[in-house]
């Protein structure tokens, strides 16, 4: 070994005495944001979640306000139905298409299949207010969360004497906790009540006392503001809920009346908060009871205790490090406005990925509902759209980061309720499209899972691609685990499922006898039609035949994988052969978003579908040249004309950069989303918020890093300039490999590759490439010429 082998081997030995091995933790980096002021609006406050619980907490010193959320409060229920429409519908509109009437087409499909005015929202659970009996002159007052340990606190003082309130959502003992302290002599004297919002002037709660010490509000989500359609639809019933809080104190005493709680003279309240749902089970009020207690011998120091050390199993696999440590001292949103007016702040950017990873925690765990348009944290009756699941690209998005982060369990709701669509989705293509194997869902769904169209408009509604892409989670979580297990019993059918849909769906074009889907949409995007005039359905389009091949491809992967040869396998390889291609360049270089060449009323629509086969797909890379630089043309006219302006849709484009090895574009990009994107708590802005934006900046900061889609790992692929010097450690590859990276200078130091079963794998970086024939469990350690300087 050469001398400075040597010091890399010194220096990286040191790095790897506190990396990680698997789903060990990791050294952390302090993860703080934090605000000098209380909230003062809903954008402001700061989240917790258990996954399936959640908070808003404001920190008012004088009318504190904990907005309360809990995933499964949606009116309704599954027994509405599962289609509308029939297969003479489809084929009068094929027929339609085929004749050029677009405009009688996008009429048409809406009218025979849509349900357009069944809109079904998530729903807040309502507030927890603790009014204090004075307004008290505040001092020395912060308000924080801690990444590290998702711990919010908020600290001040008061007369000369010290407050604080800390909040957490356990897991582990699913419980919201709240503790108040004072080292006051006189004590908190305060009001602790319940309530929430009316839906439409009507109140859906009852608000009791049950014993002494607790408040109880029932209730059931209902929708009485909804609206009917040809189909009755029972507006008055939906999900049955209890939230509970039970407090203990230490001194003074607690008054229970009327629904409230009044403390006085109190030095500390604990506060146990509980909710549970029909929806999760009948028995939900005696589900509480048990609840409370079984909290009833444990400690806010003993669940705090336990809540960190669960949460920090998942969110410690995990640690970023750039530079700006320094800038800490200032409060967040001082940073975001130091931002916004063109300084630099890489060490922010750091806390925003991992900001991702804390919300996916939150709002994903096993057994739970998955993250919707809002993850869970929503404070209306009626939030915007819905807060539901939207799957033409914003929940898929929301899990991006679930893998390469190494937060593969989070990803598991997914799966559980795309299971449930598919159900459902048999129905809708067998009733409504008249195709009787194989499933398929629409553009948006809700907690009941249903797959039939939902819209008012052909442009966004009748889009059929939900299931195909929701099919590549399914994969990729095979790819990065190799969970054989799971590819057996739970992806391969699913994938299958939708496959078999699409065998059935696809029209042979005699023109060049090739499959084509039919009728076709671009997500929420219109073409100028011969007439001249915005038409949204298409005979075929680049997006739904580059999902359609990618689940065509990655069943026949799978079936090599489980060694499964039979019929249908033979079916998909013969139609994947003559499928019409998703990839066609135009004439001026772009890759056609339809299979004609259009020009579109929206050049800088915000959804790039066209480049799914780039990002999320993996259809197109560096070695398919021609289709590699006619990405970089389609991505340049998109912003030429202002595309990419909404938060998600931004974060998109970061991924897209990073897939495309442009670095520059890349970095303007994370300025721009966060100098647009952010709001002062670190929520995504659509406007207003979405949190799809905030997993797919996380998801693409991770790209930037790594990337292993290709089949080989690439270190660095696309490193921003102002991220001269840095460390991430515990990022995922695919084939189950963790990595660990540190560079200085805008150059590789060491990177750490460390595999969980025997294979081999190459590792590229600046042209360099190295082939490591992996033994399960070994760590090896590179240099940036990426010769082996230990293993």
């Amino acid at each position: 070994m050469n001398k400075s082998n040597f010091i890399i081997f010194i220096l990286a030995s040191v790095l790897l005495s506190c990396g990680n091995n698997g789903n060990k933790q990791v050294p952390v980096v302090k993860n703080r944001i934090w605000y000098a002021q209380p909230a003062s609006k809903w954008m402001e406050a700061i989240p917790v979640g258990n996954g399936r619980l959640g908070a808003m907490v404001f920190g008012d010193p004088n009318r504190e306000r904990i907005q309360l959320n809990e995933d499964s409060m949606w009116p309704g229920g599954p027994d509405f139905g599962n289609s509308k429409g029939s297969v003479n519908d489809l084929n009068l509109i094929r027929e339609l298409l085929k004749q050029g009437k677009t405009e009688e087409v996008d009429k048409l499909i809406v009218e025979k299949f849509s349900y357009k005015s069944i809109v079904k929202s998530h729903q807040t659970m309502g507030d927890l207010f603790i009014d204090f009996h004075a307004d008290r002159k505040i001092a020395n007052y912060t308000r924080s969360l801690n990444l590290n340990n998702a711990l919010v606190s908020v600290k001040y003082s008061a007369n000369g004497y010290n407050y604080s309130e800390e909040v957490f959502a356990s897991a582990i003992d699913d419980v919201l906790m709240i503790e108040l302290s004072t080292d006051d002599p006189q004590g908190l004297n305060l009001d602790l009540r319940l309530d929430r919002p009316l839906d439409h002037g009507h109140q859906t709660v009852q608000i009791t006392n049950p014993v002494n010490n607790e408040i109880s509000m029932l209730g059931m989500v209902t929708q009485f503001g909804g609206k009917k359609d040809s189909k009755p639809f029972p507006l008055d019933y939906g999900v049955k809920f209890e939230t509970r809080l039970k407090i203990e104190n230490t001194d003074g005493s607690v008054v229970a009346k009327d629904g409230k709680l009044t403390l006085k003279n109190v030095k500390k309240a604990t506060m146990y908060l509980v909710c549970n749902t029909s929806f999760y089970q009948d028995n939900y009020l005696e589900k509480n009871n048990q609840s409370l207690i079984g909290l009833a011998d444990k400690t806010f120091a003993m669940l705090k205790e336990r809540h960190v050390k669960d949460y920090q199993n998942l969110f410690n696999r995990v640690s970023f490090n750039l530079a700006g440590k320094a800038l800490d001292t200032l409060a967040t949103d001082e940073r975001l406005k130091r931002i916004k007016e063109g300084f630099d702040d890489p060490d922010l950017a750091t806390k925003l990925f991992q900001f991702g990873r804390y919300l996916l925690i939150s709002s994903s765990r096993p057994g739970t509902n998955p993250a919707n348009l809002q993850g869970i944290w929503n404070e209306h009756i009626e939030a915007p759209w819905n807060a539901d699941y939207h799957v033409n690209i914003n929940l898929q998005m929301n899990y991006w980061p679930a893998e390469v982060t190494n937060l593969s369990e989070c990803h598991e709701p997914l799966f559980d309720f795309t299971d449930k669509l598919i159900t459902r989705g048999r129905i809708t293509a067998k009733e409504q499209y008249g195709i009787t194997r194989g499933a398929m869902v629409h553009h948006t769904t809700d907690l009941w899972a249903p797959t039939w169209m939902r819209a008012e408009q052909a442009y966004w509604g009748s889009w059929i691609h939900g299931g195909g892409w929701l099919a590549q989670h399914y994969w990729e979580h095979y790819r990065f685990t190799q969970d054989k297990d799971f590819l057996r019993a739970t992806a391969y059918p699913a994938m299958k499922a939708f496959a078999e849909f699409y065998l059935d769906w696809l029209v042979l074009d005699e023109r060049d006898n090739t499959w084509v889907s039919a009728p076709e949409a671009s997500p929420e995007n219109s073409y100028l039609a011969q007439n001249g005039k915005p038409a949204a359905i298409s005979f075929g389009s680049a997006m739904g035949h580059q999902i359609i091949g990618e689940v065509f491809e990655n069943v026949l992967a799978a079936a090599e994988v489980l060694a499964i040869e039979d019929d249908f396998i033979k079916e998909v390889q013969l139609k994947k052969e003559n499928l019409h291609p998703g990839v066609v360049i135009g004439s001026d270089g772009r890759i056609l978003e339809w299979n004609s060449p259009y020009e579109e009323p929206e050049k800088g629509h915000r959804h790039m579908s066209h480049l799914y086969a780039l990002h999320p797909g993996d259809e197109i890379v560096e070695s398919n040249k021609e289709a590699f630089e006619a990405a970089k043309k389609s991505i340049a006219y998109r912003l030429q004309y202002g595309g990419a302006g909404t938060g998600w849709s931004r974060a998109w484009m970061i991924n897209l950069n990073a897939r495309l090895f442009d670095k520059k574009s890349a970095e303007e990009n994370i300025r721009k989303f966060m100098q647009i994107s952010v709001a002062d708590n670190m929520f995504d802005e659509h406007p207003p918020f979405q949190i799809d934006g905030n997993f797919g900046f996380t998801a693409g900061v991770a790209e930037l890093l790594i990337q292993s889609h290709e089949g080989i790992i690439r270190i660095l692929p696309a490193l921003p300039q102002n991220w001269q010097t840095g460390e991430i450690m515990g990022l995922k590859a695919r084939g189950n490999i963790t990595v660990d990276i540190n560079w200085q200078g805008g150059e590789l130091l060491t990177a750490t590759f460390q595999s969980a079963i025997d294979q081999t794998c190459n590792i590229v970086y600046k042209g360099n490439a190295l082939e490591i024939t992996f033994v399960k469990g070994k760590k090896y350690l590179v240099d940036k010429v990426l010769n082996i300087v230990h293993q």
